[in-house]
């Protein structure tokens, strides 16, 4: 092999590690997302925020199509590249087809055995290509499998998250004017810790499903960034209370808050030292600019 041939095969090796590094990490790894997956998440985030046209609610779907399509992509190129060097020779041609030796011809190659199409006008006649080609066309499966799996656990926990918004708007309509103690502390209480209960999955969720972070909602009423300060305040109203259960849902509560608040600062840069700087942090960078300067609640 020359250095071109060497070039290429090296070239095509590190396409298919960053994909399969990147899947991995986006994927299968409990707590964490892949660099590719990252950088495009946050670029499309930061593309959104600047601007005003309302896309804000369809830049995080649009970034993960963008995700599965870099993956696609990179598994292509990465094969064709490997498979580049070893064209014409190395592959077996039908009746009629021209043999060509140039990119585009590696690139369908390597999309038709990526896809499992298999035309079969041109397969791998060379005993390590075929191994090479059936490797693909698995991981080409494995692929496909992966990010119908992906976008299925990603909305389960996106509606977690819109469902303890709701929770809290109930909440604050049923039990206005006077919160918790417009109603029995035994009742009160329970409330409470089923909200904290649904604080700490929001919590699991971003570590898990770092993606969801991103997702901005299209309706205030299903926004938490929009309604987690009313759950501190319902803590802190508990806390206060002469009555010992209602006492321990609000510090259990408020624990659950402190919690999600070290999330979102952690793993997504959010500024403040206390959870209600973090909160406010938050709430600014999610909520629907129409609505902050309109000045809704």
């Amino acid at each position: 092999m020359d250095f071109w041939d060497v070039l290429w095969t090296a070239t095509g090796a590190g396409l298919i590690l960053l994909m399969l590094v990147d899947v991995f990490h986006t994927l299968l790894y409990p707590h964490g997302s892949g660099p590719v997956c990252r950088t495009i998440m946050h670029g499309f985030w930061r593309l959104s925020r600047l601007s005003r046209t309302g896309s804000s609610s369809i830049a995080a779907p649009a970034a993960m199509a963008a995700v599965i399509g870099a993956w696609a992509t990179m598994a292509v190129l990465g094969w064709a590249f490997l498979y580049l060097p070893h064209l014409p020779e190395g592959f077996i041609y039908g009746d009629r087809v021209p043999r060509q030796a140039d990119f585009p011809e590696a690139v369908y190659i390597s999309m038709v055995t990526l896809s499992t199409v298999g035309f079969g006008e041109v397969v791998a006649g060379h005993p390590l290509l075929r191994l090479v080609s059936a490797a693909q066309a698995v991981m080409g499966f494995g692929l496909l499998t992966a990010t119908v799996s992906w976008i299925l656990q990603m909305y389960p926990a996106l509606n977690r998250r819109r469902a303890l918004a709701h929770q809290l708007n109930l909440f604050r309509e049923a039990a206005s004017p006077g919160g918790p103690s417009t109603i029995t502390p035994g009742h009160a209480a329970a409330l409470l810790e089923s909200l904290a209960g649904s604080v700490a999955a929001v919590s699991i969720d971003l570590l898990a499903f770092h993606e969801t972070y991103y997702f901005q909602e299209v309706e205030q009423r299903g926004s938490l960034p929009a309604t987690v300060t009313y759950a501190q305040q319902l803590a802190s109203e508990a806390k206060a209370s002469d009555n010992t259960d209602l006492q321990f849902a609000g510090r259990m509560l408020e624990a659950a808050l402190d919690d999600l608040a070290k999330v979102l600062r952690g793993r997504f840069g959010h500024a403040g030292t206390t959870s209600t700087e973090v909160f406010e942090h938050y709430s600014t960078h999610h909520r629907h600019r129409r609505s902050r300067e309109a000045g809704t609640p």
